[in-house]
């Protein structure tokens, strides 16, 4: 069974219910806690009566700085939302690990961008160095992840789509929440996280609801294809890319033909004046829950809850 672990200003909290015990630790990082898995342990089986989690105030349980790759169009849901035919080819892109914020931090629109979207992404959270020219079995997939955690890759549309930016568009502060859980595996563990379901609601609405079957490249194709190019190190972030169903989707066939005909800043326009219709957008005030779970809860990343604030507003 996997062991879900916390993190406060205070340290590092293995959680049983609805109660957590403190890891005896000196470890500041999230690499250094995957370091001391005894210490984890250890506090797995206390007997401790421990503290109320709700009285705990969650960190992300990956700490900064680190690598945070993400994968682009990896559900088929996602492909067909975004008007992709055929078969899709693998891409990866990264973003700032200053992007990186707890899983009931607020985040915050920027002043300048008008179309923010939601993704709820399993994220990978690695245990050991992917060196370059590594090939991941599944078998392997043990020896290199450590464990999971609920992502959040918020996007600023505008950005991403008119300067063909994901760099910048998914890197502003508080736009990849993290958490609150990073759920330590055992080997046998794997064999179930194909049974994890995604489920992302806005104000109660659900919005994205896919289980990792939908999947495109899954995760031991990701991590041979990534260590074509990349390093990675135990603590290092992986996204896996989105299910369907956010704010953003490709629009119809006769709309993006009559497009390609004009010059981009005319069709950004008239594109972006469209989504302005769309409601599903975030707006300040809205309040963004996601969850990963198997259904029988062997592996089960806990509840993200985040409310959306304007960079000029005081968050609720």
């Amino acid at each position: 069974m996997s062991t879900n672990v916390l993190r406060t200003a205070d340290g590092w909290w293995v959680v049983r219910g609805d109660r957590a015990v403190p890891v005896d630790t000196k470890a500041a990082t999230t690499a250094e806690l995957l370091a001391d898995r005894d210490a984890v342990q250890e506090a797995a089986l206390s007997d401790e009566a421990g503290t109320p989690v709700a009285d705990l105030v969650a960190l992300s349980p990956v700490t900064t700085p680190c690598r945070v790759v993400a994968q682009m169009v990896n559900y088929r849901s996602h492909a067909r939302d975004s008007g992709f035919k055929g078969d899709i080819p693998p891409a990866f892109f990264r973003k700032a690990s200053g992007s990186v914020s707890g899983p009931g931090e607020a985040v915050v629109r920027p002043s300048h961008v008008k179309f923010l979207d939601y993704e709820i992404e399993l994220g990978l959270v690695m245990g050991a160095p992917l060196p370059v020219g590594t090939v991941v079995e599944e078998r392997d997939l043990p020896s290199y992840v450590a464990g999971l955690v609920i992502t959040n890759d918020v996007s600023a549309r505008e950005v991403q789509l008119t300067k063909t930016q994901f760099y910048e568009s998914k890197s502003y502060p508080t736009f990849t929440p993290t958490g609150p859980y990073l759920s330590l595996l055992e080997p046998e563990d794997f064999a179930h996280l194909l049974d994890l379901r995604l489920k992302l609601s806005v104000n109660g609405e659900l919005r994205q609801d896919r289980t990792l079957a939908d999947m495109i490249v899954r995760p031991a194709q990701a991590l041979t294809l990534l260590a074509r190019f990349q390093t990675l190190d135990a603590g290092d972030l992986l996204l896996t890319g989105t299910p369907g169903g956010t704010a953003l989707k490709a629009p119809p066939k006769a709309v993006e033909k009559i497009g390609a005909l004009l010059p981009p800043a005319v069709k950004w326009k008239a594109f972006f004046k469209s989504q302005a219709k769309n409601p599903h957008y975030l707006n300040p005030g809205d309040v963004i829950t996601a969850t990963i779970a198997t259904p029988d809860g062997r592996i089960d990343l806990g509840e993200q809850r985040t409310p959306v604030a304007d960079a000029n507003q005081t968050p609720r």
